[in-house]
Order: structure tokens, then C-alpha cells, then sequence
């Protein structure tokens, strides 16, 4: 996998800010060190990065605890949609596989699933 398709690893919340800020559209999984779904998101999360046009980030709220606070981190994984820098939309159930987080951007983004 080449790094264009793999997902971006944050280490903080001013790395989060920066990814979202520099991209029209940005997927974030919030994960944690250990989670065995999580760690099964990251494949899944480099499919839908060569899928679609939308820019894919991974960052851990137990290196930056304030991330879970400010974005209201209730499990893992969970992704959260930026468009523009502004959270859209969010799935936070669990493991997902490829065909529902296209899914889940094609509801909130059709245009960057389209663009791939």
C-alpha cells in the first residue's frame, strides 16, 4: 500500500486540527492501542481511501485525552466526517466494513465518493 492510499497517523490534537484544516474532506478514526476492531478499521480505512476521494486520518485520544472531551469519545472505533474543517457526521458503532463506510460517505459527501 502506498502512502497516498494509507491512512494518516495523528499524534495530537494540533496534528487533527492541521489534517482537517488542510483538507476539503477528511475521515478521522478515533481508535485506541489494543482494540483489535480498531486495529481491523485500518485495512478497511486504506480501501476506502483508494475507493474514494476523501482524505483518510487515524488518531488515538489516549496520546491527547483532551481529543476524547472535545469530540465526545464515547467508544472506539469511531469515525467522524469533516467537511471544510467542521464535523458533518459521525459512526460510532463499532467495526465497519468497506461497503458501509462508502456508504456512509456517499450519504454525507456524494461528491467526494464520486470524484475517485
Amino acid at each position: 500500500m502506498d502512502d497516498a492510499t494509507k491512512p494518516v497517523r495523528l499524534a495530537d490534537g494540533d496534528d487533527l486540527d492541521a489534517f482537517v484544516a488542510d483538507e476539503d474532506v477528511a475521515l478521522v478514526e478515533f481508535y485506541t492501542k489494543g482494540c483489535a476492531k480498531c486495529q481491523a478499521m485500518e485495512p478497511v480505512l486504506g480501501n476506502v481511501a483508494r475507493a474514494t476521494a476523501v482524505s483518510i486520518g487515524m488518531v488515538n485520544p489516549g496520546d491527547d485525552l483532551a481529543l476524547a472531551d472535545r469530540f465526545a469519545i464515547q467508544s472506539v472505533p469511531t469515525l467522524v466526517l469533516f467537511v471544510d474543517g467542521e464535523e458533518v457526521a459521525r459512526l460510532a458503532e463499532g467495526f465497519q466494513g468497506g461497503d458501509d463506510v462508502v456508504t456512509f460517505l456517499e450519504e454525507h459527501v456524494p461528491e467526494a465518493v464520486d470524484a475517485a
